[in-house]
């Protein structure tokens, strides 16, 4: 469960709709009868590994589509989906090999 900065909690419920192990895995976020149904028609995330030596190159893709009016804020919609993606890689390569140096 997500939290507020109020401390509510937020239901954000995903199921695996598809995975090649060790190269893709994709979620879709249950929608209905959270808050987020108010905006969102449908929301899937899919990781993509692809490995080239000792190194692997992960990609993060978000598919989002926005219900009724909220449409009008598709663009700042996917500022903030490209900035909670960039986020997440950052957080990955931090866990996998440490701060960056500098």
């Amino acid at each position: 469960m997500l939290g507020t900065e109020r401390g509510t909690g937020v239901r954000a419920d995903f199921r695996c709709i598809g995975s090649t192990h060790g190269h893709r895995y994709a979620w879709e976020q249950e929608i209905e009868g959270t808050p987020f149904e108010r905006i969102l028609k449908a929301s899937k995330l899919e990781i993509g590994l692809d490995r080239d030596g000792d190194e692997t190159r992960v990609t993060l893709t978000s598919d989002e589509t926005l219900r009724g009016l909220a449409r009008l804020g598709s663009a700042m919609m996917r500022g903030a989906s490209r900035r909670r993606l960039d986020e997440a890689l950052e957080g990955i390569e931090r866990a996998l090999v440490g701060e960056p140096d500098g």
